[in-house]
C-alpha cells in the first residue's frame, strides 16, 4: 500500500517529507487492480490504481506479456465509467502499455466512438492515444477523422490531431504527407497553440525541399504568425534557409535578414532572445547586422528576471569569442552581474569581461573578482582561471595584477582540479612571460609548502629544477625544495633530491651547499631517496669541483634516449657480474605497438604537462632514430613521420606495423617487428617490397634486422628515393623474408641451422595526406587574412551521395591531412550545411589555409567550395589537384 504523506511538524524539523509511492510493490499493486472487474466501478480507487501503475511504468519496472496483458483487458472494461477524471486515467495507463497489434482492435471501437464524442477532452484523448497505438493498416481507415480534426474550432483537439501528425510522420510519412491543405490552415489558426503545432508539422512534411521550405518561410515572414512559439520556431527555420543560400554561393544582400531584425522589436521576450541569438549565429556575421542584437541583449542584462539575464549573458558569452570588440559596449552592464545571486550569471559574466575586457580595466577587473571567487563551485572556477590565463597572454603587461591573483587563489581551499589549472596557469605565464618567472617561481614554491597533492608537488618540484638555475638569485629557493626533504612523503622526497641535484650542476656557486644536503639525504628511510642521493652526489663528484661533461648533463636533464620497455627488458636480462651494464647495449628501435594499446592522440597538454619547447617525443625519436643510420643520415631534415599502420591481424605469430618516413627527395619505411612464438628465433629479417604499382619512386637501399627473439621488438628499413618535393602517391607490396631456428624451451638456445621462409604482409599505400603536418592555428580568421587575397584557389567539387555531411567532411579531412581548426569538424544534428576551416604544412615547409563549404540537397548530394590560401601559389593549386583526383 502507498504510504501517506507526511506532513512536517512545526516541531519536529528533523523531520522529512516523503514520497506517498514509498515502498509500493508491482505485485500488490496488481492485485488492487482487480477492483477495475467490480460490478460497481468506484472511479476515486481505480484511478489511485492506475496512478500506482503509472508511477511503476516510469519507474522503468518492467511487466510481462501476461501481467501487461491481464491489466490492459481490466483497464478497457472501465470505459463504462462516465466519471471524466478517471476517463483521462484510462488513456494515459493504454498509452503506456502500448498494447499489441492483436489488443488493439478491442479498444479502438471505444476509442474511436469517444473521438466523435461531443466532448472536445473525450475527443482531443481518444486522437492522441489512437495515434500512439494504431498500425499504418487502421490509420487510413481514420484518416478522414484525423483530417476534419486538424481544421476544429476547438484548438485542444486540433492541437491534439496536428501533434498526433508529428509523431505519425515517422511511421507513415506517405500518409501525413496528404494532410498539408489541413495543416496550412491550421498555421491561420487563432490559436497560439495550434499555429505552433501546425507550422512544426508542415516544415516537417517539406523539410527534405529545400525550394519549397524557402517558400514557407517566405510566406510566413510577411506577417500572417502571431503565435510568439510559432515566431520562435519560424526565426530557426529563416536562419537555415539563411545558411542554404549562403552555402549556395547567393551573393549580395543576406536573404531575410530584415525579417530577424524586425523580430528584435516583438513585444514577447522569447522571440526577441530568439531572434537575437540567430542573427548572432549567422555564418560570416558583420558588426553592422550584430549591433541591434547586441543592444537589445545588453537591455535584458539588467532585467529583473533571472532567466532573461542568463539567456542574455550566455548568447554574449558565445558571440565574445568570435566578436569581442562587438560586445565591449556591454561590459559596464556585465560588470554589475559578478555579484548576481545567480552564480550560472555570474560565472558567464565574469568568463564574458574576461574575454571582452581592455588593458585600462583589468585591475578593477580583479578586485570584482575575488570577492566573487568564494561563492562559486570548483567546476566554474576553473573556467574563471582559464579565461584568466587568456586575458594574461592577451596583455602581458598585466602580469603582475593577474599573478597575484592567481596566487592568492592557489591558496584557498580547492579541489584537485581547480589547482592544477591555477598552477598550469602560472606556469603557462611563466614561459609566455620571462619577466614573470621569478615571481611566478616564488608563488609556486610558496604553494608546495602547504600542497595536500603529491602529483602537483613533483611536477612543481620537477619544473623549478629546469627554471631555477636560470634565475638570478636561484639561491633562494633552496629552502623550499630542501623543506621537502624533511616534511613530505618518499615521492615528493625523491622529487626534491632530483631537483637539488640540477642546482647544484648548473651553479657552481651553489655546488658545496647542495652537496652537504645531498650527504644528508642519504640517510632517508626509503631506498629510492637514497639511491638518487648517492647517484647524484656520485654525478656532481666529490672533490668540490662540477663535473660539466657532456655525459653528466645529459643525464641530469636529458631525456631518456631508449624506449622504457627495451629498457626494463634489458635490466631483467642483465645478469650482475663484474661486468657494469651498458646503457649503450639497450634496443634504440621503437617497440611496436599492439592494435589493442594503440590509442587517439589527445589534446596538446600545457602548462605542467607540456614540455618547455620541445618537439614531440615521438617525432624527436624518429629522427635521431634516422640519423644514427649512416645510410640514412644525409637524406636531410626529417619532414614528417607517419602514426604506424599495421600490416597483420592481431593474434598473428608475426606482428608487423610500419611507419612511413617523408623527407624532400626520401620516403623511408621502418618495418617494426614482433616474434611472438618462443620456440623460434628469426634472423635475417627483412622485408621484400614490390613498387611496381608505385611508378614515381625506385628502391635505394634496405637495412635487414639480424635476429628477433621471442618478443622483443625489432626493425627493418626500406629507402625510396622519389622526385624532390612532390608529393608521389603509390601502393607497395610487401613480403616478410627471414630465416627460422628452432629454439629449445628448456636452454633457450637456438639450433644451429634453420630455414628461409616468407610471411605476406599487407599492402601498403603512400598517400597525399602524408605529405601534410597538422599544425592548429589560434585564429584562424587572423591567419587567413595575413596571407594573400590573390593567391587565392577557389573551386567546387560534386562529393556524391552520403550518409550525413559529418561522413563527407571527415573523408576530405583524411584526403587531405590536415587539423580541423576551431572545432569545425563537428557537425551540428540535422544541418544541412556547414563549413569547416583546416590548416597544416605542406612538404617544403608551406602553410597551407583551407576553408571548405559544405552542402546537402535532399536527395543527400554533398557540394563542396573549397577555397585554399598557401604561402606558395603551386601549393594551393596541388590541393585542389588532391581533391580532383581524390
Amino acid at each position: 500500500m502507498a504510504q501517506p504523506y507526511a506532513k512536517k511538524d512545526d516541531d519536529h524539523d528533523d523531520e522529512l517529507e516523503y514520497s506517498p509511492f514509498m515502498g509500493i510493490e508491482k505485485g500488490a499493486v496488481l492485485q488492487e487492480a482487480r477492483v477495475f472487474n467490480d460490478a460497481q466501478v468506484d472511479p476515486r480507487r481505480c484511478s489511485q490504481v492506475i496512478t500506482k501503475l503509472l508511477y511503476l511504468l516510469n519507474q522503468g519496472e518492467s511487466f510481462t506479456k501476461v501481467e501487461a496483458t491481464e491489466v490492459f483487458f481490466s483497464v478497457t472494461k472501465l470505459f463504462q465509467s462516465k466519471d471524466t477524471g478517471l476517463r483521462r486515467m484510462v488513456y494515459l495507463i493504454i498509452k503506456e502499455l502500448s498494447p499489441s497489434s492483436d489488443e488493439v482492435i478491442i479498444v479502438t471501437s471505444s476509442l474511436m466512438k469517444d473521438m466523435n464524442s461531443k466532448i472536445d477532452m473525450y475527443r482531443a484523448n481518444a486522437i492522441r492515444v489512437l495515434c500512439r497505438i494504431i498500425d499504418g493498416t487502421l490509420l487510413t481507415q481514420i484518416e478522414r477523422y484525423l483530417k476534419q480534426a486538424i481544421v476544429d474550432k476547438n484548438p485542444v483537439v486540433s492541437s491534439a490531431a496536428l501533434v498526433s501528425g508529428l509523431h505519425l510522420l515517422k511511421t507513415n510519412p506517405e500518409i501525413v504527407k496528404r494532410w498539408s491543405n489541413e495543416v496550412q490552415e491550421g498555421i491561420q489558426s487563432r490559436s497560439a497553440l495550434v499555429q505552433f503545432h501546425a507550422l512544426a508539422l508542415l516544415h516537417q512534411i517539406r523539410q527534405n525541399d529545400r525550394l519549397a521550405v524557402s517558400k514557407l518561410v517566405g510566406s510566413l515572414t510577411r506577417g500572417s504568425v502571431r503565435s510568439p512559439l510559432a515566431q520562435c520556431l519560424l526565426i530557426r527555420y529563416t536562419s537555415q534557409v539563411i545558411r542554404d543560400m549562403s552555402n549556395h554561393g547567393q551573393s549580395g544582400e543576406r536573404p531575410f535578414y530584415e525579417f530577424l531584425e524586425s523580430c528584435l522589436r516583438h513585444k514577447a521576450e522569447m522571440v526577441i532572445l530568439e531572434a537575437a541569438r540567430a542573427i548572432t549565429e549567422l555564418d560570416g556575421v558583420t558588426s553592422r547586422e550584430l549591433t541591434p542584437a547586441i543592444t537589445v541583449l545588453q537591455l535584458f542584462l539588467s532585467s529583473p528576471r533571472p532567466v532573461l539575464r542568463f539567456a542574455a549573458v550566455r548568447t554574449l558569452n558565445k558571440v565574445a569569442m568570435t566578436h569581442p570588440m562587438a560586445v565591449t559596449n556591454c561590459n559596464i552592464d556585465m560588470e554589475s552581474l559578478i555579484s548576481d545571486q545567480n552564480r550560472s550569471i555570474a560565472t558567464l559574466a565574469i568568463t564574458t569581461l574576461l574575454k571582452t575586457g581592455n588593458e585600462s580595466s583589468v585591475e578593477r577587473l580583479m578586485k570584482q573578482i575575488t570577492n566573487f571567487m568564494s561563492d562559486i563551485a570548483d567546476e566554474f572556477k576553473i573556467v574563471v582561471v582559464e579565461a584568466i590565463r587568456s586575458l594574461c597572454v592577451k596583455f602581458p603587461l598585466k602580469y603582475r595584477s593577474l599573478m597575484t591573483f592567481l596566487s592568492n587563489i592557489l591558496r584557498e581551499e580547492g579541489g584537485f582540479e581547480y589547482k592544477r589549472a591555477i598552477v598550469d596557469s602560472i606556469v603557462t605565464i611563466i614561459r609566455d612571460i620571462p619577466d614573470a618567472k621569478e615571481s611566478g617561481l616564488l608563488h609556486l614554491c610558496e604553494f608546495i609548502e602547504d600542497c595536500e597533492f603529491t602529483y602537483l608537488s613533483t611536477q612543481i618540484l620537477h619544473f623549478l629544477g629546469i627554471e631555477g638555475p636560470n634565475t638570478s638569485d636561484p639561491s633562494k629557493y633552496i629552502r623550499y625544495i630542501y623543506n621537502r626533504v624533511h616534511l613530505e612523503n618518499a615521492t615528493v622526497r625523491a622529487a626534491a633530491v632530483s631537483t637539488l641535484a640540477k642546482f647544484g650542476f648548473m651553479v657552481e656557486s651553489l655546488k658545496p651547499r647542495i652537496t652537504i644536503l645531498l650527504k644528508r639525504c642519504i640517510y632517508d628511510s626509503d631506498d629510492e631517496v637514497r639511491d638518487r642521493a648517492t647517484l647524484f652526489l656520485s654525478v656532481l663528484g666529490g672533490d668540490g669541483t662540477v663535473d660539466t661533461d657532456k655525459d653528466s648533463t645529459e643525464f641530469l636533464f636529458g631525456s631518456l634516449e631508449v624506449p622504457l620497455v627495451n629498457m626494463e627488458t634489458s635490466l631483467k636480462n642483465y645478469d650482475p657480474s663484474e661486468e657494469a651494464f651498458d646503457i649503450n647495449s639497450v634496443p634504440r628501435e621503437v617497440k611496436s605497438q599492439p592494435l589493442a594499446e594503440k590509442k587517439a592522440q589527445g589534446k596538446k597538454p600545457t602548462g605542467l604537462g607540456a614540455p618547455p619547447a620541445a618537439p614531440a617525443s615521438g617525432f624527436d625519436g624518429y629522427e635521431r632514430l634516422l640519423s644514427s643510420i649512416p645510410e640514412f643520415a644525409a637524406f636531410g631534415k626529417l619532414f614528417k613521420s607517419s602514426s604506424p599502420v599495421e600490416l597483420t591481424e592481431a593474434e598473428t605469430e608475426y606482428a608487423v606495423n610500419v611507419v612511413k618516413h617523408i623527407f624532400d627527395n626520401h620516403v623511408v619505411f621502418q618495418y617494426n617487428c614482433t616474434n611472438t612464438i618462443p620456440e623460434q628465433l628469426l634472423e635475417r629479417v627483412n622485408v621484400i617490397v614490390d613498387a611496381s604499382e608505385a611508378e614515381e619512386f625506385s628502391e635505394l637501399t634496405s637495412k635487414a634486422l639480424n635476429s628477433l627473439p621471442y618478443d622483443s621488438p625489432g626493425q627493418a628499413f626500406v629507402a625510396f628515393e622519389k622526385p624532390a618535393g612532390v608529393p608521389a602517391v603509390g601502393k607497395f607490396s610487401n613480403t616478410l623474408t627471414f630465416v627460422v631456428k628452432e629454439v629449445d624451451p628448456s636452454t633457450g638456445e637456438a639450433e644451429d641451422d634453420g630455414v628461409e621462409d616468407e610471411y605476406q604482409l599487407e599492402d601498403l599505400e603512400v598517400v597525399a595526406a602524408d605529405y601534410m603536418v597538422k599544425v592548429s592555428v589560434s585564429n584562424f580568421r587572423n591567419a587567413w587574412e595575413s596571407m594573400n587575397e590573390e593567391d587565392e584557389h577557389v573551386d567546387e567539387y560534386g562529393l556524391g551521395q552520403r550518409e550525413s555531411l559529418g561522413e563527407a567532411i571527415k573523408a576530405v579531412i583524411d584526403l587531405l591531412g590536415m587539423q580541423p581548426c576551431e572545432g569545425t569538424e563537428t557537425v551540428p544534428s540535422n544541418a544541412r550545411s556547414h563549413t569547416c576551416l583546416l590548416s597544416g604544412v605542406y612538404i617544403g615547409n608551406v602553410k597551407v589555409l583551407v576553408r571548405a563549404q559544405f552542402g546537402m540537397d535532399s536527395s543527400k548530394e554533398i557540394a563542396m567550395k573549397l577555397a585554399v590560401r598557401a604561402e606558395d601559389v603551386s601549393v594551393a593549386e596541388a590541393i585542389h589537384e588532391i581533391v580532383a583526383n581524390g
